[in-house]
């Protein structure tokens, strides 16, 4: 059974839906509790408490504010770049959207003994 003035939110919405599916139910009030095992005197006193309260919190008297949003399209999605690792314990971190022959060129001139 709810104390003091404020139940508890996660209940208020549990009893709230025992309520909705004892009026669909068709049973008596005892025939329900009784199906449910609940106890009578608190069934009572949550369909009290929460006829007597809004079911959602009141609406502020501000009016709604709406922010305007920009979807763009033209960004890369955030894809981490690739790793590679030479032989020589050299890595590599490439972009995405790189450019494959700048790659291969880069890789033969690493695999060059030279450098």
């Amino acid at each position: 059974m709810p104390r003091g003035n404020s139940p508890d939110p996660h209940k208020a919405q549990q009893w709230r839906q025992l309520l909705e599916l004892w009026r669909r139910s068709g049973l008596s009030v005892r025939a329900f509790c009784r199906r449910h095992r609940l106890a009578e005197p608190t069934f009572y006193a949550w369909r009290r408490l929460l006829s007597e309260r809004p079911s959602s919190p009141p609406v502020a008297d501000k009016p709604l504010t709406f922010v305007p949003l920009e979807v763009r399209h033209d960004t890369p999605p955030t894809t981490p770049p690739l790793e590679l690792v030479l032989g020589n314990g050299r890595c590599l971190r490439i972009p995405p959207g790189f450019d494959p022959a700048a790659l291969r060129r880069l890789l033969a001139a690493l695999e060059d003994h030279s450098c």
